[in-house]
């Protein structure tokens, strides 16, 4: 079976791709992963067949922070800045993906770029899929407002508020939507299916409201593919040679003033007495004995040796961060990360904040209730049930949507093996 895997956004958007990519060619399938134009070279680096599609998703975020819009009071202004997100860059995207799709039997996706390689999809007659790394089927049991009230708002209003961003994302894209369509044929019925790529144990009334969408769990690097390792060297000897640091790092998150940034993290753990990992290629690099800095990192490798995880609360970090047990400081910036600070503060794993609103203060305090003994021992709990096969669940999926005039696998073509760490 050829499979096409268009996973748009940043680095943490295209690793599951990338890694579900891997798995597939394992199984003796042939696949091209799409991604940003500035990002093919980190899946070619991993050993799968990389092609772009789109525009650069650093250029999106850094259009994303420069719009004031996104942090108006007035909720119609938010609306309309989402709706000329989504719109840019769709044409390109969804012409570069008919490109590349003409001789695919099935296309997959993410959440980044779901609607475009929908109509792809559609276009072409394929079967497609795409993968949720947060819930946002319409629901009753997560709440439609990130906010310390949202708990309070009753299960058929949340369903409602899903339904309608739902239905604002498709009103947000429909003129492009229709200039696609403009002229062509009518198309043959596709199947679509939702894949839920997260625990929904983190979201208690959640799996029975999703009906035969399957969940397959977090994309994580199984440990099957080896132990992680700490690179030799003076990170090593340093995370070794004293207490668990208190890890910071905000992904690919464009910032205004790293500088600021990194005092305020430097003042928290100063007052707190705690060492500091400091992780970004926007900071300063060097290591002394009680902070250091590096541009990037293996998570898997360096958060079950930290005490704490200051982040942005991207869906791949905030696993990343469950996976070694230990709470998070989740300061959001965008996107699903305010729902998984809020999600994570709710029962009991971390302590979150708008990153928009973050003071050396107001970090403290939050540092403080993190580390709070018995979120510690929830957080630490939590990482001893935490399920690593969520990339081979994905992939039967995938797998059970394969045409039926096409083979299901193809055990004569070569196998790719890879490794990959790193954040989303």
């Amino acid at each position: 079976m050829k499979v096409l895997l268009a996973f748009a956004g940043s680095r943490g958007d295209a690793q599951p791709g990338v890694l579900l990519g891997r798995e597939l060619a394992n199984r003796g399938h042939r696949v091209t992963v799409a991604v940003s134009p500035n990002l093919v070279e980190f899946a070619a680096a991993h050993g799968v067949s990389a092609v772009s599609f789109g525009l650069d998703s650093a250029e999106l975020l850094r259009a994303q922070q420069a719009d004031r819009r996104f942090a108006a009071w007035n909720p119609i202004e938010r609306v309309r800045a989402l709706r000329d997100l989504q719109r840019r860059g769709f044409s390109e995207a969804a012409r570069d993906l008919l490109d590349i799709s003409s001789d695919t039997d099935l296309l997959v996706t993410g959440m980044a770029c779901e609607e475009v390689a929908a109509e792809v999809a559609r276009r072409r007659g394929l079967p497609s899929a795409a993968m949720h790394f947060f819930p946002i089927l319409p629901n009753r049991a997560v709440p439609v407002v990130p906010a310390a009230w949202g708990r309070r708002v009753p299960g058929v209003l949340n369903l409602l508020g899903w339904h309608a961003l739902t239905r604002t994302r498709a009103w947000a894209l429909a003129p492009e939507i229709a200039a696609l369509r403009r002229g062509e044929a009518d198309p043959k019925p596709v199947v679509s299916t939702a894949i839920q790529a997260y625990d929904a144990e983190l979201f208690p009334g959640l799996e029975v409201q999703l009906g035969d969408a399957p969940v397959t769990g977090f994309p994580v690097v199984p440990d099957a593919d080896g132990a992680a390792v700490l690179p030799d060297g003076e990170l090593s000897k340093w995370l070794r040679a004293g207490d668990a640091p208190v890890y910071a790092g905000f992904g690919s998150m464009p910032m205004t003033d790293p500088l600021e940034v990194e005092r305020m993290v430097r003042e928290v753990c100063r007052r707190q007495g705690r060492r500091l990992l400091l992780a970004g290629g926007m900071f300063r690099a060097g290591i002394s004995p009680d902070v250091a800095v590096v541009a990037q990192l293996d998570h898997r490798a360096v958060l079950p040796l930290c005490a704490v995880a200051i982040h942005h609360g991207g869906a791949g970090t905030t696993a990343a961060a469950l996976r070694a047990g230990v709470p998070s400081v989740i300061c959001s910036v965008q996107a699903d990360q305010p729902f998984w600070g809020r999600q994570l503060e709710t029962l009991g794993l971390g302590a979150t904040l708008p990153f928009a609103h973050v003071t050396a203060d107001r970090v403290e305090q939050l540092l403080i209730r993190a580390t709070d003994p018995t979120v510690v021992l929830r957080a630490s709990a939590y990482g001893m049930r935490f399920r690593d096969d969520g990339v081979a669940r994905a992939a039967t999926v995938v797998e059970s949507l394969a045409p039926l005039d096409h083979p299901a696998s193809l055990p004569n073509d070569p196998v790719t093996t890879l490794k990959i760490g790193g954040d989303r």
